[in-house]
């Protein structure tokens, strides 16, 4: 079973800035260019971090006492506050991913840094493209037919390797429905993990009989 790849979602023709941009500049970029974020790199197209609307807040705050009196974890908040340059204001480092990684493999390492963006770097580490969070999400609208084929074909076929499939398949926006009867019953939790990991799947309810019980819980 072929998952998605982060070179088939990602956006190649990516916004930058060099680390030395100034504020204004900066700002500019994310305003023509109608994004919320823009990449800081070096000379050799390498990530160096990235510049967001929500870095560049602070400039636009009251800060006076009120940065004063932050306690010392907020240092560097102060800092880009104060920035001028995009190498000043970007958050680091920067959080990157490969072409190859899969939809999954993007996803948990977003979660994991709480980020709303990957950086798609090669294996020189030069910056090849961006995906974001709208761009994982578009792997559910794959057409239900085409999930359909993949459960059947690849999924069925290859697990109870026998033909026709007493399985059917029905899929209604990514919602997935088996039903029929299997050979033996810890089967029934194998197809429908490996179901749940199809790309574009976004939930399987099943109605499988068996005929035997082969998990030993007499159930």
């Amino acid at each position: 079973m072929k998952h998605r790849e982060i070179r088939e979602l990602m956006t190649r023709e990516v916004v930058t800035v060099p680390g030395d941009a100034p504020f204004r500049d900066v700002v500019r970029t994310l305003t023509e260019h109608q994004v919320s974020a823009v990449p800081v790199v070096d000379g050799g197209g390498h990530p160096l971090g990235v510049v967001s609307e929500g870095d560049l807040l602070p400039k636009s705050a009251d800060q006076g006492d009120y940065f004063r009196s932050l306690p010392t974890p907020e240092a560097w908040e102060r800092m880009k506050a104060e920035g001028t340059r995009a190498e000043e204001l970007m958050s680091a480092p920067a959080v990157c991913a490969r072409p190859d990684w899969t939809v999954a493999e993007a996803a948990r390492l977003m979660e994991a840094q709480h980020v709303k963006r990957l950086l798609v770097v090669d294996e020189e580490d030069v910056l090849v493209g961006v995906v974001s969070r709208h761009d994982l999400l578009r792997i559910f609208l794959r057409d239900d037919d085409t999930i359909r084929h993949e459960i059947t074909g690849e999924i069925l076929d290859l697990t109870l390797r026998q033909g026709p499939s007493p399985v059917t398949v029905e899929v209604r926006e990514g919602r997935v429905e088996l039903h029929g009867a299997v050979t033996f019953k810890s089967l029934i939790p194998v197809i429908v993990r490996l179901c749940r990991s199809v790309d574009g799947v976004v939930s399987v309810s099943e109605h499988l009989g068996y005929a035997v019980d082969d998990t030993g819980t007499g159930r």
